[in-house]
């Protein structure tokens, strides 16, 4: 007989959501909700244990109530069913569980919790309660569940009580099919590719019929796979590695230039690090992770990873294992993750719910259930989340963007990196099931209104206390020596991560040998499934039951499934059928290098000034006004609300936090981090990005300089050695077959090089996205650089809140009149005009302001990037809760004597994006040792902080802007 347990608080909250969102969606009949945990197991172990089970495990006896309820039950009784709700109000019911053979790791974690208090072992499932009140139609029941409620990616609903599935012990199916594919043609080849979600192209069918024609047999469903999964863009990169012919055109249509580009990785970003490679970088493009060196004693990884698609099909679920992704890439490489960051790319939040698309959620719901996957995930390792940003643009309305990074921590040369004749095959961590199959396919391809339908098995679901076990087991095993080389089950699962190990020698596998979550997976399904959690591992046989005893002791489970063999062939095995043979040399150097077409075409020039005064070009602006609505701009206003559901403190190594000054709640330019065991100095490492992709639609080139420059920037301006930083770069693209959306992808690959050379800063790891597209819409192209550097003297960090009144404030940097892609041209709804470009001998300046620091000159520092100066000293006077008073002539009379009209110098001086510019909180006794720090350098005395709590700028005599602090600080905290 089966039981269900229904948990209610008595203090109900989380139905208050519901009622928000029902009202968004228009229906306004929805008077309150109850939310109510559903817990079931498929044995009654007997009143005693089901009551101990309540009290100890699935409720709090002070705040929560539950009632417990065996076999059968109708609809009409459990429409009937006593809660909290008075009297004989209507009341709905929706009831929601998750589908068969999705993972349910509360569920899995009822049981294990069952096993730790003494209970028979039994199967069990959770699901979810919405009590609704109110004068509600079927049909709007029934949206409210689809809308709201319920992702049916991944859950189904009833209204009424649901019939939940359990699992059971899971045994593989045996079925492996025979491919006919040598005799197909062409159009047969592509049907073949689209129907089993391979995401391949004709060239690449043709390669592979080529090679079972010569081996006289067609292909398993498990080769296949095995090929689609290796050959994917997710796991090859096969445009950034393509032969792609470039032309570069003006804004008039005459070609500037034209080349073949030999690789975009090749070409540009390994080409600027092996151009620049310092003495402190370890790694760089050959591991899971870029690794750098902290002291003498530690190494720092970093890795930045993109979790696009599964997040636009199930929000909570894709970016939850965007982070665990991100993570086990850093235990890849032998670390142990000490440090988290996101940045999000969604649509409009209040974008009308009648004009959404069909096939997508609505982006406040993918918002909602991203940010919440982010701070479960985090949250539970016990990481904290410390830098990101979150950007809202129409362009992300059908493809969101989340960005999932992860900093560790190891020892020097203790990563060991190559397999041996002999090595066992390893798994470690959790089982095998049908989530996330075709998870690299499906993120090597569009979305369409469909995509949830066809590609619903490829959404993962996460189990971050299972990824802990597996945090502690290989660092402990790292330490003992027992392995000779590790790498995560991420995209393509088994076949990428033991075909990738495995490439030199060859490898032997038995898949009857993993553990599954359920039953009824055929072979391929078990080699491609991206199931979470996973890491492989070479393992010398003498040293297995070293690891079996550490994996017992953090409750982690170990299989063998084969061997490395040194015979060069990859053969995965169902038992004694032999279920795939493959050439390792084909498998990995078997794919046609790809040639593309990319053309690109300049903007039409502007003029470099306005031609007529703010008055006559801007009429009746306000310009107090205009930074206001700067504040509030979803991209600039605070994200707090988001941030403060993060943990950014644990592990006791936070220095400079993503919230600074009295108030806690202003802006930081970056992180620092100290991490533990590291005390014996006073060095500190930090963490920063840059990111702008509304420059990148009038120029992917000065968009790529641009954030290049913020990471960097963002780094100096909190104490890093601008000498000792390294970036990574995420390129979020369109469809790379269009020239125009491949032209664009070079110009930002080519704006990257000649960054990194400016500021001499290595790449050392990346990651590319590409088909971001929704039924052919592309997203806006993105680049998220990722920077990660040292500072030298963690006592001597600044952050952006102002300090002390009657300090200076001083401009580092030229000022140029710079709005293409700026925010003040998004206000107005324009795109045009000049974007940024690179500054002038960037390194040199940065050095200068880092000397700065470390000699304890400056007391604040705030970055100038979107908004300009006019939103960088709002920021700073919201973080310091002081004033500033600004005088604008000197940096006009210093920068802008050739212009003839003053007025229309006002919107650059106050809004421009150049780059490579900072302000700097300095004391007045420091000053002379400070300007001495800058000499040949553009340096700008604007104005003092003040105690009054007023921000006010003015020019030749003119206030252009008054405004109190408490005025900046409900614009952009949104009262």
């Amino acid at each position: 007989m089966t039981v269900r347990v229904e948990v209610r608080s008595t203090h109900p909250t989380t139905g208050q959501s519901v009622v928000r969102g029902a009202a968004k969606l228009g229906i306004g009949g929805l008077k309150r909700c109850e939310v109510v945990r559903l817990y079931f197991l498929e044995r009654d172990p007997g009143d005693e244990a089901v009551e101990r089970l309540c009290r100890l495990l699935l409720a709090d006896p002070v705040m929560d109530t539950w009632r417990v309820v065996r076999g059968e039950q109708t609809d009409a009784t459990a429409s009937s069913i006593a809660s909290s709700m008075a009297g004989d109000r209507p009341l709905h019911v929706v009831e929601v569980a998750f589908r068969p053979g999705v993972t349910d790791v509360p569920a899995r974690e009822l049981r294990r919790g069952m096993a730790e208090i003494g209970l028979p072992d039994c199967e069990t499932a959770t699901g979810l309660r919405y009590e609704l009140e109110g004068t509600l139609s079927e049909a709007e029941l029934r949206r409210l569940a689809q809308l709201l409620l319920c992702n049916e990616t991944v859950q189904h609903f009833a209204l009424g009580e649901i019939t939940v599935h359990f699992g059971h012990e899971a045994v593989a199916g045996e079925r492996v099919e025979v491919i006919p594919l040598r005799n197909l043609d062409d159009a047969a080849l592509l049907a073949l590719s689209k129907e089993r979600l391979l995401s391949l192209d004709l060239d690449e069918m043709h390669a592979i019929q080529r090679y079972y024609l010569e081996l006289g047999r067609d292909p398993t469903d498990v080769e296949l796979e095995t090929l689609a999964q290796t050959w994917s863009e997710h796991c090859v990169h096969k445009t950034f590695k393509a032969r792609i012919e470039f032309i570069h055109r003006n804004a008039d249509g005459s070609v500037r230039s034209q080349e073949t580009i030999d690789g975009l990785i090749h070409r540009y970003l390994r080409a600027a690090t092996e151009a620049v490679w310092p003495e402190w970088l370890r790694s760089a493009f050959v591991d899971n992770a870029g690794v750098i060196a902290f002291d003498d004693t530690y190494d720092l990884a970093f890795k930045v990873e993109t979790h696009n698609h599964p997040s636009a099909l199930e929000p909570f679920g894709g970016a939850n294992t965007g982070v665990g992704g991100v993570v086990r890439d850093v235990i890849g490489v032998s670390a142990r993750p000490i440090a988290t960051t996101d940045v999000l790319c969604f649509g409009p939040q209040d974008f009308p719910y009648d004009q959404l698309p069909e096939g997508i959620l609505h982006p406040a719901r993918i918002a909602e259930g991203v940010i919440a996957g982010i701070g479960d995930y985090g949250n539970k390792l016990g990481l904290p989340t410390v830098n990101g940003a979150i950007l809202y643009d129409e362009g992300y309305l059908g493809n969101p963007l989340v960005f999932c990074g992860c900093a560790g921590l190891l020892p020097h040369g203790r990563h060991p990196t190559g397999a041996q004749k002999g090595d066992l095959v390893v798994v470690i961590g959790g089982r095998t099931g049908r989530d996330g199959i075709h998870g690299a396919t499906f993120s090597s391809a569009e979305l369409t209104h469909e995509t949830s339908e066809i590609a619903g098995s490829a959404v993962q679901i996460g189990d971050p206390i299972t990824e802990k076990g597996l945090i502690e087991l290989v660092e402990a095993a790292r330490d003992r020596g027992l392995y000779n080389a590790i790498t995560d089950c991420g995209a393509g699962g088994f076949s990428s991560a033991i075909g990738e190990m495995g490439e030199r020698l060859g490898v032997d596998v038995d898949l009857a040998n993993a553990p599954l979550k359920y039953p009824g997976l055929a072979p391929w399904e078990i080699w491609i499934s991206e199931a979470q959690e996973r890491m492989v591992l070479a393992v010398p046989p003498e040293k297995l039951p070293a690891l079996q005893q550490l994996a017992d002791l953090w409750e982690v489970e170990l299989s063998v499934l084969g061997r490395f063999t040194g015979d060069g062939e990859l053969v995965v095995r169902f038992n004694e059928r032999v279920v795939a043979r493959l050439s390792m040399h084909f498998l990995h150097h078997g794919l046609p290098k790809r040639t593309l077409r990319a053309e690109y075409q300049e903007p039409a020039p502007v003029p470099p000034l306005p031609e007529a005064s703010v008055e006559l070009q801007f009429p009746g602006m306000d310009l107090n006004d205009v930074l206001l609505a700067m504040l509030g701009y979803p991209s600039i206003a605070s994200k707090e609300q988001v941030v403060r559901t993060y943990d950014h403190e644990v592990r006791g190594g936070t220095i400079v936090r993503p919230f600074v000054g009295p108030a806690l709640d202003g802006p930081a330019d970056a992180a620092v981090l100290k991490p533990l065991g590291t005390w014996e100095h006073d060095r500190a490492f930090v963490l920063s990005n840059g990111i702008n992709p509304m420059i990148g639609r009038v120029d992917p080139y000065a968009m790529a300089i641009s954030a290049v420059d913020e990471a960097v920037r963002n780094a100096v301006a909190v104490g890093a050695d601008p000498d000792h930083i390294a970036i990574l770069d995420n390129f979020c693209w369109g469809n790379p077959t269009y020239p125009d959306r491949l032209g664009a992808l070079v110009r930002a690959c080519q704006g990257c090089y000649d960054a990194a050379l400016a500021y001499r800063t290595p790449f050392i790891s990346g990651k590319d996205s590409l088909y971001n597209e929704f039924n052919g819409k592309p997203i806006p192209g993105t680049l998220l650089i990722s920077a990660i550097g040292i500072v030298p003297d963690m006592h001597r960090c600044v952050t952006s809140a102002l300090k002390t009144p009657g300090d200076r404030l001083y401009l580092l940097g030229e000022t140029r009149a710079e709005l293409g892609g700026s925010l003040f041209n998004a206000l107005l709804g324009e795109q045009s005009g000049m974007p940024p470009s690179m500054p002038q001998k960037p390194l040199e300046r940065y050095r200068a302001l880092h000397q700065a620091i470390r000699k304890g000159l400056v007391r604040a520092c705030h970055d100038l990037s979107e908004g300009g100066l006019a939103v960088a000293i709002a920021e700073m006077c919201i973080a310091g809760r002081l004033g500033a008073a600004l005088h604008l002539d000197a940096l006009m009379d210093d920068v802008w004597m050739d212009a003839a009209d003053a007025g229309a110098l006002v919107i650059p001086l106050l809004f421009s994006e150049s780059n490579g510019r900072l302000l700097i909180e300095v004391a007045e006794k420091d000053v002379p040792a400070f300007e001495a720090c800058f000499t040949g350098q553009t340096l700008t005395w604007l104005g003092v902080v003040v105690e009054e709590s007023r921000l006010s700028v003015g020019v030749k005599g003119a206030s252009i802007i008054d405004l109190q602090v408490e005025q900046l600080v409900k614009a952009w905290k949104g009262q």
